[in-house]
């Protein structure tokens, strides 16, 4: 594979990968990975407190009190929130949605319950 042929690091994007025999390197983060790894690992698999598999779309309720820093009140248990988006927190937030009463936030997978 020529440079220009390779993909982005799948775990940070650089365009800087390079080939080191059949896996391929990024230097900006460490990964490594090989070619036909990233296809397979494209869908992200998230787990509510239960062991539901959750999708974009979904609704879910709330399974504890969650404090929200800058709010005066808590998140309180069994708060629905419809339409939630999946996506790849660092920091273990893997849930974007809106809330009513307290906007957008990102959520712990491990706090929600497929409704």
């Amino acid at each position: 594979m020529s440079d220009s042929a390779l993909p982005p690091c799948p775990q940070c994007a650089s365009t800087y990968a390079y080939a080191d025999g059949a896996h391929l390197v990024c230097p900006e983060c460490g990964h490594e990975w090989t070619p036909g790894e990233v296809a397979e690992d494209d869908a992200l698999e998230v787990r509510d407190a239960v062991g539901n598999l959750l999708a974009d779309g979904d609704s879910v309720t709330v399974v504890k009190d969650l404090k929200v820093k800058g709010a005066s009140n808590a998140l309180k248990v069994g708060t629905r929130i419809k339409g939630i988006r999946l996506v790849d927190g660092a920091d273990g937030h893997n849930i974007d949605c809106r809330i009513d009463g307290f906007g957008a936030m990102r959520l712990k997978s491990e706090f929600v319950k497929k409704a």
